[in-house]
């Protein structure tokens, strides 16, 4: 390994124990007004190269609008000729596992949310918002350029014919950080479950790529696999999933209008139920 591999590998572990330590010991990742079990169980990190085509592919998959790492470190979108060249570009991703215990609550349920699902959805996010925040404070305290996309005023989310999208995804960041592939409906599938939530940092500090240890896209569903599963067409309360895949349109539906009285049941919060 060459001196700067050395150096990459060193903080790439420096970076993974510091967002573990950040989740695994925050006072805020605590059902605080249930029983003060954890929200989140370990995370997962991943870091991508931020030149990787993927990141330039995803202009086609997924739209024009979506943003690549070097136009979310410059803060706004660039024309090729006008690019500022850096480097080092890297994406660093996690993935927050739902604990347990919520989703052994939530398992239960057939028509709406756990009590404890409810909690970790809206409590969960202000400690992933907490995380990234934490973690482009201390690589700029080192001297790194560093963005948390999501909370960047570029940030937007369009709503399209077929459901909404934004100009970074966040699940696919963590698909081109090696942390999982993508599922029938929409979820994306990590070694850890489908019940997580997805963040990133962009940076230049120059970060080894995580290999991408899956065949496709779509490799962690059985459904796509060998045709095994498809349990989330019959479990989805909307019948927004089909053998077709997601229909985001009926989801939001379910979401804001179905279970709308959700948030009237005791102890419920946030815009929608779960």
């Amino acid at each position: 390994m060459t001196r700067d591999g050395g150096l990459a590998a060193g903080m790439g572990r420096f970076v993974q124990d510091t967002i573990k330590a950040y989740v695994l010991e925050s006072p805020h990742n605590r059902l605080k007004e249930i029983d003060g079990s954890p929200i989140y169980d370990e995370p997962l990190v991943g870091f991508a190269d931020g030149d990787d085509p993927l990141f330039q592919e995803y202009k086609n998959i997924i739209g024009d609008f979506h943003l690549t790492p070097r136009e979310i470190l410059d803060g706004r979108p660039q024309e090729p000729e006008a690019e500022v060249r850096r480097d080092n570009v890297s994406v660093i991703s996690f993935v927050l596992p739902i604990a347990r215990a919520v989703r052994v609550s939530n398992r239960k349920m057939t028509r709406g949310p756990s009590l404890e699902w409810n909690h970790a959805r809206w409590h969960g996010q202000p400690l992933a918002d907490g995380l990234t925040g934490y973690v482009v404070s201390i690589l700029m305290e080192r001297g790194f350029r560093a963005v948390a996309p999501d909370q960047m005023p570029f940030f937007q989310v369009f709503d399209l014919p077929n459901g909404r999208c934004s100009n970074w995804s966040q699940r696919h960041a963590a698909y081109a950080a090696g942390l999982g592939t993508f599922s029938l409906s929409d979820g994306f599938i990590s070694p850890s479950g489908i019940a997580l939530w997805c963040g990133s940092v962009v940076t230049d500090l120059k970060l080894p790529p995580t290999p991408r240890r899956y065949a496709g896209h779509l490799a962690n569903c059985p459904f796509f696999l060998d045709g095994s599963c498809g349990a989330c067409i019959q479990r989805c309360p909307a019948a927004a999933i089909s053998a077709q895949g997601h229909d985001k349109v009926k989801c939001r539906e379910e979401m804001y209008v179905a279970q709308k009285a959700w948030l009237d049941k005791p102890g419920y919060l946030g815009r929608y139920a779960g």
